[in-house]
């Protein structure tokens, strides 16, 4: 079912009051309907997709996540982009999943139509990815923010799965992910009661990276996006694969992976130009190579 949601752009850049923190970055009026795509920063090397369904808090029907999954796989293919981040508007992240588009369908015909294999195509980005979360991450808003390599939220952002209150369970990672990040016990406690957290809370959890003021959160995305980017980018995704397979895999058998990676580097023209300019004291000058 397509999403039902009509672009209006003055709406939109009211209630995100992005152009009011950064100067640097504005929208671009992508063809899609459901998200917008541009790219920020100085050297414009960050792309940035935000969520588009403000009547809806974001929700994330079928629809949105497709153009977000087509749009990811884009910038992951731009040679110009060093990394991504996905964010929504000041009032919500993504308030979860379109439950109007799940609450009639079946088990055989979630298995026939391979509901929710598109999320799994956001998380095969081979850069870098940073939400940007502010006001209400839940359900597959929360699982989405998981999905990101890095979290960064505003002050107000709430996160949360509250599956359990509607008869069914996370689908999308966040009884996987949320454990992985914070323990049995807290995973237990927030898709068992279904209770929301703060941003404060979901820092100390290990779920956040950082808290930031609300109208100062793009921007400080912006920043870590550029400082990411500024390394090389062959040398960002062996990294970013070797940090993921921690969560994929025995420590023992993690270590071995970061090994081989390690010394696979060594290959690379980007570890020489990084190591000489070190010693010349100078900034590298990375050919991605």
């Amino acid at each position: 079912m397509a999403c039902s949601f009509r672009f209006f752009s003055k709406i939109l850049i009211s209630n995100s009051k992005l152009t009011q923190i950064n100067a640097s970055y504005t929208y671009a009026t992508a063809a899609y309907q459901h998200i917008l795509t541009d790219k920020a920063g100085e050297k414009k090397n960050v792309g940035v997709i935000t969520l588009n369904r403000p009547k809806a808090l974001n929700a994330l029907c079928d629809a949105l996540v497709s153009e977000l999954a087509d749009a990811v796989d884009a910038f992951d293919k731009d040679d110009s982009v060093g990394a991504l981040i996905i964010t929504g508007s000041e009032k919500a992240f993504a308030a979860g999943a379109d439950i109007k588009e799940m609450m009639n369908t079946t088990f055989a015909s979630n298995i026939k139509t391979g509901l929710l294999e598109r999320w799994n195509d956001i998380s095969k980005c081979k850069k870098p990815i940073i939400a940007a979360v502010n006001g209400y991450a839940l359900g597959g808003g929360c699982e989405l923010a998981l999905m990101c390599d890095i979290i960064y939220a505003g002050d107000k952002a709430k996160f949360g799965q509250p599956e359990i209150a509607i008869g069914t369970i996370p689908g999308a990672g966040g009884t996987q992910r949320i454990a992985r990040s914070a323990g049995k016990s807290k995973a237990m406690e927030m898709c068992l009661t279904g209770n929301q957290i703060t941003a404060a809370e979901a820092e100390k959890m290990g779920i956040v990276s950082r808290v930031f003021p609300a109208d100062q959160l793009i921007a400080e995305a912006v920043k870590v996006a550029e400082k990411i980017c500024s390394h090389s980018p062959l040398i960002v995704q062996l990294c970013k694969d070797s940090v993921n397979r921690a969560f994929e895999t025995t420590l023992q058998e993690g270590l071995r992976y970061e090994k081989k990676l390690f010394y696979a580097t060594f290959s690379t023209n980007d570890q020489k130009e990084g190591m000489k300019a070190f010693t010349e004291k100078r900034s590298p000058n990375f050919s991605n190579s």
